[in-house]
């Protein structure tokens, strides 16, 4: 349960306890727990207090901002959430729902308000969500977990738009489904003999990890494995397993298999890549958030779910800063320094500033020690104005009083987008997360490029959802699954990460783990600056042969030769190599020859930067003279927003992106002749089947991004391991970002850290 000392005003219960006798009491039927995304009926019952409720008085049930369950309705009492409510005073009732009704975070607002008449002490008024009896199949609770999902009731009796919480509102706990798929999770960079630990947990439907699975697991290394049993016995009501102090002796590549009782294969883990060399790979999330600001579950288990069920090495916690008051603030240096163990589990104390995108935009704040003052973006929700003179109310101003502090920031997008064109410090400002929950925003990073900062790529969540390292998106607006960042860091310390971060050498994924290896060497002579010259005084600098990820580097030769090694869980469907926003060459394990009866479509992009980017897809692809023999889903998180095949020859879905992708892959059956046509709300395309190859067939839809891609692919592809050496041509003026960005079968996408190469 959240301490009330720990949020903000904007928390109804957050106010003094009211008593019942005067504003009334509430009781909800049934309790108990309940499973994510069931069918439910719930019926909630408000006594009126000794005030009574006057006419156009009114009573209000709130909900969290992040809940994914839908909203509630009165129109069509055949549908999911249609709701009722009666009373027995002598008054008539008017029920309205408004998605952002109340005050942040309980957004969600269904106001029953008093009509005709008025309600005495002792008065009912009952509310009825999914009410099967008018005929409504129920209503669907939310996709993700919560011991503690409220019904926050407030009362306005005296009609004057002044909302009075109700004490001891009631809540029910949601808990996860059955286990549907197994994960096994391993890190991917590791040098021989170095300790590493393997995950084991359950997934139900929605990616909540679930006490219901049990059983012998078997465990089958590519490679010997020190420390690792040959079985596991996984118990009934485990919500995760983690088997620690593993290691390697020799170098390789590890995957473990793991079977189940039957011998029947259940899963199959990342790949961890065991070499000699300075660093390893960590992995991390570091920005999301907990219920004491627009989250659920509270602080505590937002760490306990990152080291315990998502198996990362590293996390953040980065609550909103309007909402932070000074006893969380507190409590988060706490949670920060007890949680941190060095070599295993790295956290940082750290804040969102939350700053509209006029005065600058998010970004996420990150000190290597406890103990440090808040810079605020405003004291928006918090009633203590007592600190407010230690507000920095613009980005320019946030790196000011942050020049003297040890600490890093991200740009990120949310619900506000970093504008870096306003301000940027780049000896503060090291990375541009291009990917999180709420989608995917290369942009971030690429307008960068014209302005001449030096920015490498991280990847995270940005999860409200409890799930730090694993956030699926559900059924709410958040479109993607959630990202993760890779530190090449020498060590799995605060030093280790942060010496990695101020020299960008880290990557970030759409949430998968992978093995990113990228470096650079030159002809000529080349000096690798181990600061950004362009912001930091006679910064050190040294003669190199080689440089990776990340690393600023000055040659006089005329070209470079970028070396890349992409190890992957699911086969590679194209490697992007760049300099800046052009792409220079595409690598693949196949060419022409090997393609065969598989279709790929691709929907993607973006309206536009701000709040209301969300791009809706309709649409289907029609095969004329071919038939459908199987289709496989490509980053379809929602199972309840159609995707599937219509007959043997047609696909329908309807689908939402915000800057990343979703699609299909079909295996057709095909005649000569055959013609695809696809119809969308976003325009149309149309080809020979026979036509379409390893290039895109592309339709560009306008918006930010937003189009369709058609290609081609072999039957079966085996590549999980690419290699390849690329001669890049360098411009003479400016920087050349060499990066890449790397796409697996799966839907999930990578990108490295540029290497910002000028002569």
């Amino acid at each position: 349960m959240i301490d009330r000392d720990l949020i903000g005003d904007a928390w109804p219960d957050a106010r003094p306890t009211q008593d019942p006798t005067l504003y009334g009491h509430v009781r909800l039927a049934p309790s108990g727990a309940f499973e994510a995304r069931s069918i439910q009926t719930f019926k909630l019952t408000y006594t009126v207090g000794r005030f009574g409720i006057d006419d156009t008085g009114s009573i209000r049930v709130v909900f969290r901002f992040v809940g994914d369950f839908g909203g509630f309705q009165t129109r069509d009492p055949t549908d999911y959430n249609y709701v009722t409510a009666t009373t027995d005073g002598a008054a008539e009732l008017r029920l309205e729902y408004h998605p952002t009704g109340h005050q942040r975070p309980w957004y969600k607002a269904l106001t029953v308000r008093v009509s005709g008449g008025f309600l005495r002490e002792g008065d009912e008024i009952t509310i009825v969500f999914g009410d099967t009896s008018a005929g409504s199949p129920g209503m669907r609770l939310q996709t993700f977990v919560e011991p503690e999902f409220a019904f926050k009731v407030l009362a306005d009796v005296c009609a004057v738009g002044h909302y009075v919480p109700i004490p001891d509102s009631p809540a029910i706990a949601i808990v996860p489904g059955r286990p549907v798929i197994w994960r096994a999770v391993l890190p991917s960079l590791r040098r021989p003999g170095e300790r590493f630990a393997l995950g084991l947990k359950a997934e139900d439907m929605w990616g909540n990890p679930t006490g219901q699975a049990a059983g012998t697991l078997r465990l089958a290394p590519s490679l010997p494995v020190d420390g690792l049993p040959e079985t596991v016995d996984y118990v009934l009501g485990t919500r995760a397993l983690c088997l620690d102090d593993l290691s390697v002796p020799d170098p390789g590549i590890l995957r473990i298999t793991v079977r189940d009782d039957s011998d029947g294969i259940v899963a199959e883990s990342h790949p961890l890549l065991i070499r000699d060399g300075p660093v390893g790979g960590y992995w991390g999330d570091l920005h999301g958030q907990s219920g004491e600001s627009i989250g659920v579950n509270t602080a505590r288990e937002y760490f306990d779910f990152a080291r315990d069920c998502a198996f990362l090495d590293a996390t953040s916690h980065q609550a909103n800063d309007f909402q932070v008051n000074n006893a969380f603030w507190q409590h988060l240096n706490e949670l920060t320094a007890a949680y941190h163990q060095d070599g295993r589990f790295v956290t940082f104390p750290g804040y969102e500033w939350s700053g509209n995108t006029g005065v600058g935009g998010d970004r996420n704040v990150f000190f290597r020690h406890e103990g440090r003052q808040i810079r605020r973006s405003s004291h928006a929700l918090l009633p203590d104005k007592s600190d407010i003179d230690t507000d920095a109310n613009d980005a320019g101003r946030l790196f000011e009083v942050l020049g003297e502090e040890d600490c890093v920031v991200y740009a990120h997008v949310g619900g506000r987008y970093a504008d870096i064109s306003y301000a940027h410090d780049g000896r503060l400002e090291t990375a541009m997360e291009i990917h999180s929950a709420w989608g995917t925003f290369e942009w971030l990073l690429t307008d960068g490029f014209k302005l001449g900062h030096r920015s490498g790529v991280v990847c995270n969540s940005d999860g409200h959802k409890g799930r730090p390292g694993a956030s699926y998106p559900g059924a709410s607006r958040f479109g993607a699954y959630g990202g993760l960042t890779c530190f090449l860091a020498e060590e799995l310390t605060r030093d280790g990460i942060f010496e990695c971060l101020r020299r960008r050498h880290h990557y970030g994924t759409t949430g998968t783990r992978m093995h990113l290896d990228v470096r650079a060497s030159f002809t000529d002579e080349a000096t690798l600056y181990e600061r950004d010259p362009n912001v930091f005084d006679e910064p050190p600098h040294r003669r190199v042969d080689e440089v990776m990820m990340g690393d600023i580097v000055q040659t006089d030769s005329a070209t470079a030769r970028l070396d890349l090694r992409v190890i992957t869980q699911a086969p590679i469907e194209r490697i992007e190599v760049r300099n800046g926003t052009e792409v220079v060459e595409t690598v693949r394990g196949f060419g022409s020859e090997d393609l065969g009866p598989r279709i790929r479509v691709i929907w993607s992009g973006a309206e536009y930067r701000g709040r209301g980017r969300d791009t809706h897809w309709t649409g289907s692809a029609r095969f004329r003279g071919a038939a459908i023999k199987r289709m496989a889903k490509i980053n379809a998180w929602n199972h309840e927003r159609r995707l599937e095949c219509h007959g043997h020859h047609a696909v329908l879905w309807e689908a939402i992106t915000t800057g990343n992708f979703g699609g299909f892959d079909v295996w057709l059956d095909e005649a000569d002749g055959a013609t695809l046509e696809i119809a969308t709300n976003h325009g149309s395309l149309g080809c020979v089947l026979a036509d379409i190859g390893l290039a895109d067939r592309i339709l560009d839809a306008g918006g930010l991004g937003r189009r369709i891609r058609v290609f081609r692919l072999p039957e079966n592809n085996p590549h999980r391991d690419l290699s390849a050496t690329i001669e890049i041509p360098l411009g003479k003026t400016g920087d050349n970002p060499l990066w890449v960005c790397v796409t697996t079968e799966d839907g999930f996408q990578a990108w490295s850290s540029p290497i910002y190469v000028f002569r």
